[in-house]
């Protein structure tokens, strides 16, 4: 008696370029255990339709704007549980799959790998195991350990240990040139909780212009340079 084929693993895609949106979904066509479920520009839109989608698996983007993939992992995560997150990424630094790794994600890829390495990725973390990409393994030492909690990898706190979520969307969004009214209205709060966060932001970091906030943002990873 033949046995029933397996159902097709459902992938949800989150870049904010829209050519490798496109490609990765062009290339998932290819494999017939492989469903595209949908996609997304930005992190805040990628937490509200994996709601409604519910993926198997969400290829998720480290660095985007409005919301990070880091901060987005996490919130997804929170709401979709049964969800895996497969971080794909050009940052090869430790630090950035710790954070992923701590959020939620079960899986880090880097970007420039081929794309069958992202197919055997998803299959593995699909299947409950954790993906993590020779090459990142490679940077990572001997050690073959993310940075810890505290201090990112490189001997001081970093902004996800050092700063709650809501603090890290409104510095990141601040760096892109977001006016407060308009984080406000992204965020659902009031202009007068944006300004106390901005507020706490500079006297939790000790840095008291937008200028160096964005140097700090950029640094942590929080914003990209061509946001």
């Amino acid at each position: 008696m033949r046995s029933a084929p397996s159902k097709p693993i459902n992938v949800f895609i989150v870049d904010d370029h829209r050519i490798v949106r496109q490609g990765l979904r062009s290339l998932l066509d290819r494999y017939p255990d492989f469903h595209f479920a949908g996609e997304a520009a930005d992190g805040r839109n990628a937490v509200q339709l994996a709601k409604d989608l519910k993926p198997d698996v969400v290829v998720m983007d480290v660095s985007m704007p409005g919301l990070n993939g880091i901060d987005a992992t996490r919130q997804l995560i929170t709401t979709q549980p049964g969800t895996k997150v497969i971080a794909l990424s050009m940052h090869t630094d430790r630090r950035f799959a710790g954070e992923m790794l701590r959020a939620g994600a079960k899986g880090y890829v880097i970007k420039d790998s081929a794309f069958e390495e992202l197919a055997d990725a998803i299959r593995v973390v699909q299947s409950g195991r954790v993906y993590l990409s020779p090459r990142l393994m490679d940077s990572l030492g001997d050690s073959h350990q993310p940075a810890t909690p505290s201090d990112g990898g490189n001997g001081r706190a970093s902004a996800f240990s050092k700063l709650s979520p809501r603090e890290r969307e409104v510095l990141q969004l601040m760096s892109e040139g977001r006016a407060t009214k308009e984080i406000a209205s992204d965020l659902g709060v009031s202009v007068k909780t944006i300004e106390t966060h901005r507020r706490q932001l500079m006297e939790k970091l000790n840095l008291y212009s937008v200028a160096e906030l964005t140097k700090y943002s950029i640094r942590e990873g929080l914003t990209q340079l061509d946001a």
